[in-house]
Protein backbone atom coordinates (compact mmCIF):
# COMPACT_ATOMS: atom_id res chain seq x y z
CA UNK A 1 0.00 0.00 0.00
CA UNK A 2 1.56 3.27 -1.09
CA UNK A 3 0.30 6.99 -1.45
CA UNK A 4 -2.06 7.13 -4.45
CA UNK A 5 0.07 10.70 -5.68
CA UNK A 6 3.69 9.98 -4.98
CA UNK A 7 4.06 6.54 -3.44
CA UNK A 8 5.45 7.04 -0.35
CA UNK A 9 4.94 4.37 2.04
CA UNK A 10 5.09 6.53 5.51
CA UNK A 11 1.93 7.85 6.79
CA UNK A 12 0.56 9.59 10.02
CA UNK A 13 -2.73 10.39 11.62
CA UNK A 14 -3.60 12.91 14.11
CA UNK A 15 -5.01 11.99 17.35
CA UNK A 16 -8.78 12.99 17.60
CA UNK A 17 -8.36 14.74 20.83
CA UNK A 18 -5.63 16.41 20.30
CA UNK A 19 -4.63 17.86 16.90
CA UNK A 20 -1.44 18.66 17.52
CA UNK A 21 -0.19 14.69 18.28
CA UNK A 22 0.51 12.72 15.39
CA UNK A 23 0.94 9.29 14.78
CA UNK A 24 3.48 7.80 12.16
CA UNK A 25 3.22 4.37 10.59
CA UNK A 26 3.77 1.78 7.92
CA UNK A 27 1.52 -0.56 6.05
CA UNK A 28 2.97 -4.02 6.29
CA UNK A 29 0.66 -6.91 4.82
CA UNK A 30 -2.24 -4.61 4.92
CA UNK A 31 -2.11 -4.00 8.68
CA UNK A 32 -0.99 -0.64 10.25
CA UNK A 33 3.02 -0.75 12.02
CA UNK A 34 3.37 2.26 14.40
CA UNK A 35 7.19 3.02 15.08
CA UNK A 36 8.83 1.64 17.92
CA UNK A 37 9.00 4.43 20.14
CA UNK A 38 5.17 4.70 19.98
CA UNK A 39 3.18 3.33 22.33
CA UNK A 40 0.22 1.11 21.01
CA UNK A 41 -2.04 1.29 24.23
CA UNK A 42 -2.03 5.02 23.46
CA UNK A 43 -2.64 4.79 19.78
CA UNK A 44 -5.75 5.64 18.17
CA UNK A 45 -7.83 2.98 16.58
CA UNK A 46 -7.53 2.61 12.56
CA UNK A 47 -10.49 2.31 10.84
CA UNK A 48 -11.77 2.43 7.23
CA UNK A 49 -12.75 6.02 7.65
CA UNK A 50 -9.72 7.31 9.71
CA UNK A 51 -8.47 10.53 8.01
CA UNK A 52 -4.47 9.76 6.83
CA UNK A 53 -1.99 11.57 5.81
CA UNK A 54 1.06 11.38 3.82
CA UNK A 55 4.18 11.50 5.01
CA UNK A 56 6.28 12.94 2.51
CA UNK A 57 3.46 14.97 -0.21
CA UNK A 58 0.13 17.13 0.55
CA UNK A 59 -2.16 13.46 0.15
CA UNK A 60 -4.62 12.79 2.59
CA UNK A 61 -7.86 10.44 2.76
CA UNK A 62 -9.77 8.08 4.30
CA UNK A 63 -8.01 5.20 4.98
CA UNK A 64 -9.37 2.99 2.78
CA UNK A 65 -8.33 5.11 -0.08
CA UNK A 66 -5.02 3.48 0.43
CA UNK A 67 -6.23 -0.14 0.60
CA UNK A 68 -7.62 1.02 -2.86
CA UNK A 69 -5.09 2.29 -4.32
CA UNK A 70 -2.54 -0.60 -3.56
CA UNK A 71 -1.12 -2.83 -6.41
Amino acid sequence: MKCPLCGCKTFYLKDPDDEYETYEFELHDGKVAFGPDVDSESCPEVCHDTETYCDKCSWHGAFDELADNSD
